[in-house]
């Protein structure tokens, strides 16, 4: 790649975007009082506000133009592959939890974890608050793009199927023209506010072995995942992990496994022949809804730290266990808001292990610290998951098939 071509590419404008954002943070916070640095935040919190937005208004969007259209595709195959993809993903997701809880027992009672936490400085309010609501529900796009999928392809529907086929087509275009330009704006604004607030300088070093062991275990369970999908496949997995580095930049950014799922597809893509195209286009938006292996790894980790720190004792074995295996139901309501994990489940908290106000408040703010390296795991083990279809596929003689032999 020359020169140009590099600072053109996506991954060059991430890192620009994530430390100009995260020096313009701290640069404002230490000229606080100042009339232009209050300007100046209120523009950032604006365009922050605004950007995210957009993004979480072209994520139903792009699953509808993705999941549908790749189903139909896989002809009579569509519901064996879909099973296939759930139980996939929550196998992962519940393994991860178990995991955490394993190494909670092993580990923590020999960490001195401390539990001071400090305020974060407030962020000024948008200049204006421009609402762009989702034309509907995450979750009600991916259960609509499958059924219509589904039903397409059992009924051999040639006017839907084509009209799903073109729909992929303008999605395509919406994601490389406006999506991927607008998350550089969004991840620079993000780091900037984090940096402001003071979660960068103050309130990570509080938590800070806890996150690095939960960090250890995301790549430790990613290796795995991608292990298991290269002995099954009987393909190098490097051929993908070594593409998923601006995914996994942008997920840190944006803190959202659906925000950053028009990149996952681009750096899925350029696995090739590693993973099928078709089996992308089906497995890398349905994953990120599905998968969150991180997330559900790092809540576990985090709710044995607190029980502790607050009332001096770990949860049981019988309470983390069912802890875990419903954490991965209640995570799937989570995709496309930063944190989601932890909010979905806060029932979970306070239910299953009886936490109180100040034990889920500090859950909440120690999962915030690292929420974005949670989803970076989740989106890239989403590669992992989609190569184990790949190999499902071409050992079962499940091809792709075009449209004029879905349509017979």
């Amino acid at each position: 790649m020359s020169s140009k071509g590099f600072t053109s590419s996506l991954p060059f404008k991430l890192v620009i975007a994530l430390a100009l954002g995260t020096a313009a943070g701290l640069i404002i916070s230490a000229t606080e009082g100042n009339m232009l640095s209050t300007a100046l935040m209120h523009i950032v919190v604006t365009i922050r506000h605004i950007s995210s937005q957009f993004v979480n208004f072209c994520v139903p969007i792009i699953i509808l133009g993705f999941v549908a259209p790749s189903i139909t595709r896989l002809g009579q195959n569509a519901s064996r592959m879909l099973i296939l993809a759930l139980i996939l993903a929550y196998s992962s997701s519940i393994g991860a939890a178990l995991a955490a809880t394993a190494a909670g027992y092993s580990i923590l009672p020999f960490m001195n974890i401390v539990s001071e936490v400090e305020g974060l400085k407030a962020l000024p309010k948008v200049l204006f608050a421009l609402s762009i609501p989702q034309i509907m529900p995450v979750m009600s796009a991916l259960l609509f793009a499958i059924m219509v999928g589904l039903a397409a392809a059992w009924n051999r529907s040639r006017q839907v199927i084509n009209l799903l086929e073109e729909f992929h087509q303008i999605v395509l275009s919406l994601v490389t023209r406006f999506m991927i330009p607008v998350l550089p704006w969004l991840i620079g604004t993000t780091f900037c506010t984090l940096a402001y607030e003071g979660s960068i300088t103050k309130q990570f070093p509080v938590f800070v072995m806890v996150i690095i062991m939960v960090m250890i275990g995301h790549y430790i369970w990613l290796a795995l995942l991608y292990f298991i999908g290269g002995v099954y496949s009987g393909k190098n997995p490097f051929n993908i992990i070594r593409n998923y580095g601006p995914a996994y930049m942008t997920a840190v950014g944006t803190m959202s496994s659906a925000a950053t799922l028009s990149v996952a597809l681009e750096c899925a893509r350029k696995s090739e022949p590693t993973l099928r195209d078709d089996l992308v286009n089906f497995g890398i938006p349905l994953f990120a809804n599905i998968h969150l292996c991180g997330s559900v790894m790092t809540e576990t980790f985090f709710v044995m730290a607190v029980s502790k720190i607050l009332y001096g004792f770990y949860p049981s074995v019988s309470n983390m266990i069912l802890f875990s295996v419903l954490l991965g139901l209640f995570a799937i309501a989570a995709p496309g808001v930063p944190g989601g994990t932890v909010m979905a489940s806060l029932g979970l908290i306070t239910g299953v292990l009886g936490f109180d106000d100040t034990g889920t408040a500090l859950m909440l703010t120690i999962f915030a610290l690292q929420d974005s390296f949670g989803t970076a795991c989740n989106v890239t083990g989403d590669g992992a998951l989609t190569l184990i279809l790949t190999g499902y596929a071409e050992k079962h003689g499940i091809g792709e098939e075009k449209l004029g032999d879905i349509l017979g």
